[in-house]
């Protein structure tokens, strides 16, 4: 197993993708912590992996919160003893354009998608240090190429690229390989809550699967196998790469039939 004594966080580990990264690093022989706002979801995924046979813990995180992120991984040192990789994948979705979108809203959406991957990374890379640790980012296809009516999180994520390449120019040198995924569309919670607040959700539905080439939307478990490659010896010699995983959504951009709904990349 290419993670046996190896010690993982995964923020926003309560569901989606995040969820289904932490179960598959467990299931590859990691101990995982499970930091997310919601300590019943966190919990949840803490039950799967260790149902599995796994080792896992939760931890209750405000990824805005400076003194929350020290407490994970403190928590993380006292369970496990080390820290070896990094998943900065908490995340919200804000689908409005400039216009619609409020100062508050503004900074929210900036605090959770980009001062989270700050903080969760200044208190993370004195511990990677120790391990020649690697930190995978969840960024999104919006961050390379923008998306209508998705601005705010599109700037987000755009931010999330800019740092994992800054970031890994810093530490390239001390051994600490930090890289970024970029998914379109993928089924998850984020997805269905979009879906949820549109008119016709069968058709937005569609819209979403045809606006990938292959014609699908992707699944969580498609995005971690990327993730899990990154942060494994496989990948020794990538570092600061923002990688895309699209189904073909970019190459496609504007090819397939006009859709009757606009599209969401997480």
């Amino acid at each position: 197993m290419r993670f046996s004594g190896k010690t993982v966080i995964v923020t926003g580990g309560g569901s989606g993708i995040g969820r289904t990264v932490a179960v598959s690093f467990a299931k590859e022989g990691a101990s995982v912590t499970i930091a997310d706002l919601n300590p019943m979801a966190a919990m949840e995924t803490v039950d799967i992996i260790r149902t599995e046979g796994g080792s896992a813990i939760s931890v209750e995180t405000d990824v805005t919160n400076e003194q929350q992120i020290i407490h994970m991984v403190h928590t993380t040192l006292e369970h496990f003893g080390a820290l070896d990789v990094l998943v900065n994948n908490a995340a919200m979705i804000m689908p409005k354009t400039v216009e619609q979108t409020s100062a508050e809203e503004w900074d929210r959406i900036f605090q959770i998608n980009t001062k989270s991957v700050f903080l969760c990374s200044k208190y993370g890379i004195p511990e990677l240090r120790k391990t020649r640790g690697r930190i995978v980012n969840v960024a999104s296809l919006n961050g390379m190429i923008g998306q209508k009516g998705n601005t705010a999180y599109a700037s987000t994520k755009g931010a999330v690229i800019a740092m994992t390449k800054a970031m890994a120019v810093d530490y390239a040198r001390e051994g600490i390989r930090i890289n970024c995924v970029c998914p379109a569309g993928v089924a998850t919670p984020l997805l269905e809550g979009w879906l949820a607040s549109v008119e016709n959700r069968e058709q937005a539905r569609k819209d979403q699967a045809q606006s990938h080439l292959l014609g699908y939307i992707a699944t969580p478990e498609e995005i971690a196998k990327l993730v899990l490659f990154l942060a494994s010896e496989d990948a020794s010699f990538i570092t600061g790469q923002a990688v895309i995983v699209d189904g073909g959504a970019s190459l496609g951009y504007g090819a397939g039939p006009k859709a009757e709904w606009e599209t969401i990349y997480l």
